[in-house]
């Protein structure tokens, strides 16, 4: 007989080696290496290909006719917003999330939506048996003819199930228990992960079927399987929050056919995932007034304006060098921006310990919001709250002035909706655009500026959602 030939593969990046290591020299992590026995190199290769050789000619870009491609729309709107407009046929989207966070929730629910508009949808589930999902599905209150559920983990089977059916959308839970036989390693490892995805891709690519892929993370957060696998498929969807918090932020890092900065923010309920209408109001609505290093920033995220709460505690530190510890914001920003009150307004940070956060469990990594986590530190440090009805929105530079940001009339409609009676904008933004009526808009130019604007007095009235 001939002898197995075997491969070591790290689990994380894909790295192949002959030969066993502690550490992956890829992505530097250790024992993630795993020993793999190698495919029969004759064995079919799969992809776009049929097994016919194809002569397909190159054409000019400006003879290719152009079709705006169709989409179902998934009647959930926060979903459609994070897709760029609903799901488009022949697709490929890999959803990934933390164990539990309502990813199987989700999807379901998708699948119920179309299947009430006579969209056929077929669910594979390789985690639950066809019970199980359905004692989800009572509970979450779905039911109807057309939709499909198949416990199978079998990718042959599985494509033969979908060239009989021709359903509209097809959910694999999860992707790493499926296999392929002419794969020899175990379901979820690189190998199994890696063929399994592009399988489906030739699936939905070839039949114009969308195909949603669940995908696990790991401890860090990331998809797990090789990074190849994002690269693959045409989307990918994060579903963030925290266990003890109620909400959920759906969140696209990758879209073939959409914006890349857009959210989408549910509530998990008895009954399912609700969607959240207004995401700034949920955010603010435990906000206290008259505390100490709170400011109020107008974020954008994607093309949907959110105000979110930004506190900062400054204390003295009992330590050699002092904490810098941030929650939804850059450590290293936190570490700038604290350097330009030191340097241009002469705070004297140096010796205290700074936490900062942003309420809510949302993550902003805009630049826009520089200037409300000045404020906020500031008003800590100092011990002087901000006005409760002023909202903040500007980019910090280096010299401590204050540079002009995007879509501030957005920013500024989404304050004044929500009751807030003064922004403070960069100066550079003033002018050219329609202030909405009751409400206040100051400019600024430095940060020494912005601070004594809101620290130095407190404009009149509070937002409608304080308590």
């Amino acid at each position: 007989m001939a002898k197995r030939k075997t491969k070591f593969v790290c689990q994380d990046c894909g790295y192949e080696s002959t030969r066993w290591m502690g550490k992956c020299p890829g992505c530097q992590n250790w024992n993630t290496l795993v020993e793999e026995i190698e495919s029969d190199s004759s064995a079919p290769k799969r992809g776009f290909s049929t097994g016919e050789k194809r002569t397909v000619k190159p054409e000019p870009i400006t003879a290719i006719e152009r079709t705006e491609e169709p989409r179902i729309s998934t009647y959930i709107n926060e979903l459609n917003r994070v897709l760029g407009g609903g799901i488009v046929p022949g697709s490929l989207v890999l959803v990934g999330g933390d164990p539990g966070i309502g990813k199987s929730t989700l999807l379901l629910q998708v699948s119920s939506t179309l299947s009430e508009r006579k969209q056929r949808v077929l669910y594979i589930s390789g985690e639950e048996s066809t019970k199980q999902t359905k004692l989800r599905a009572d509970r979450l209150g779905i039911g109807n003819d057309q939709l499909f559920v198949l416990a199978e983990t079998d990718v042959d089977h599985i494509e033969k199930v979908i060239e009989e059916m021709k359903p509209s959308l097809v959910i694999i839970d999860s992707i790493q228990t499926v296999y392929l036989e002419s794969i020899t390693s175990a379901p979820g490892s690189v190998s199994q992960v890696r063929e399994c995805t592009s399988a489906f891709m030739r699936i939905a690519k070839t039949k114009g079927i969308a195909i949603f892929l669940v995908g696990h993370v790991t401890k860090q957060g990331s998809i797990a399987g090789p990074r190849i696998l994002e690269h693959m498929v045409d989307s990918v969807l994060y579903f963030e929050g925290e266990r003890h918090h109620t909400y959920r932020i759906l969140r696209a890092v990758k879209n073939r056919f959409g914006s890349t900065n857009e959210i989408g923010i549910f509530e998990m309920k008895e009954e399912g995932l609700e969607e959240v209408l207004n995401p700034s109001e949920i955010f603010l609505e435990e906000r206290s007034t008259g505390a100490a290093g709170s400011a109020v920033v107008a974020s954008m995220e994607g093309t949907r304006p959110v105000l979110v709460e930004i506190q900062s505690l400054i204390s003295p530190t009992s330590f050699g060098n002092p904490r810098r510890m941030a929650t939804g914001i850059d450590h290293n920003r936190i570490s700038l921006i604290m350097a330009v009150l030191e340097k241009r307004v002469g705070m004297m940070l140096q010796n205290h310990d700074a936490y900062v956060k942003v309420a809510g469990g949302v993550r902003l990594d805009e630049p826009s919001i520089d200037l409300a986590i000045a404020v906020s530190i500031a008003s800590s440090f100092r011990d002087a709250p901000t006005a409760p009805a002023d909202a903040i929105v500007g980019e910090v530079g280096l010299t401590g002035e204050v540079r002009r940001v995007t879509r501030v009339e957005q920013r500024v409609n989404e304050a004044a909706k929500l009751g807030f009676k003064r922004v403070i904008i960069p100066k550079k933004n003033e002018g050219g655009w329609t202030i909405p009526s009751g409400i206040e808009v100051t400019g600024v130019s430095s940060v020494n500026e912005a601070i004594d604007v809101t620290l130095g007095g407190v404009s009149s009235g509070s937002p409608k959602f304080e308590l």
